[in-house]
């Protein structure tokens, strides 16, 4: 697979569905212990090219000459999850409007309303505000990230990691499912949890099935 590529093709299907607008959002991949291909700052994720991208080691260094751009100057929250995660390949940080929309309203992501999401994503932790493109973000998912593939950034959108990027963007799009589906039953007057019966039901086949 051209890692490089998908990472393009990445940065237009958030756009093209609304995940991230304008220049926001990053998307990396690593390919192994000592370097990432992550998204430059300042660039449209929907209109990139392969030659925007950057090259950096575990420190956040750009690696090669002739680099043309700047890696994301939230690089450091990537790297944040690679230490955590070893397992972990790839990582997007977007906006999703109705995902970011229970953060800014002082909401907890609702991982009980529907069975997909306790089966294939667990909890959705919401960090501390961190200031954007600052040290601060790292900070803010390190209580997190070690345990969860999907966090709410508070008033700042997402955080998503998988073991290649099609998995990192499947729990993206899930957040943003769960979340619209949820701002559409509150508008409809009322919203149906799932019962702790069930719920744990839930949790046991998950566990289950990762035990597979």
């Amino acid at each position: 697979m051209d890692l490089r590529q998908a990472v393009v093709d990445c940065g237009r299907i958030c756009y093209d569905r609304g995940l991230l607008t304008s220049n926001d959002g990053n998307v990396s991949v690593r390919l192994d212990e000592d370097r990432v291909i992550i998204t430059p700052s300042g660039i449209c994720k929907g209109r990139m090219q392969l030659t925007d991208l950057v090259a950096i080691d575990a420190e956040g260094r750009v690696i090669g000459k002739g680099a043309h751009r700047y890696p994301s100057s939230e690089t450091a929250m990537h790297l944040e999850v690679y230490r955590q995660r070893p397992e972990a390949r790839a990582v997007i940080h977007a906006h999703p409007v109705f995902a970011t929309a229970l953060t800014v309203a002082g909401e907890a992501f609702p991982t009980d309303i529907l069975p997909e999401t306790l089966l294939l994503l667990g909890d959705v932790p919401v960090t501390a505000y961190a200031t954007p493109s600052s040290a601060e973000d790292a900070d803010a998912i390190r209580p997190f990230i070690g345990e969860h593939h999907a966090i709410l950034l508070r008033q700042h959108g997402t955080l998503t990691c998988g073991a290649h990027l099609e998995e990192a963007l499947m729990h993206l799009e899930r957040v943003e499912h769960v979340a619209q589906v949820y701002w559409r039953a509150r508008a409809l007057g009322h919203v149906e949890h799932l019962t702790p019966a069930a719920r744990r039901r839930l949790v046991a086949v998950r566990d289950d099935l990762s035990k597979r």
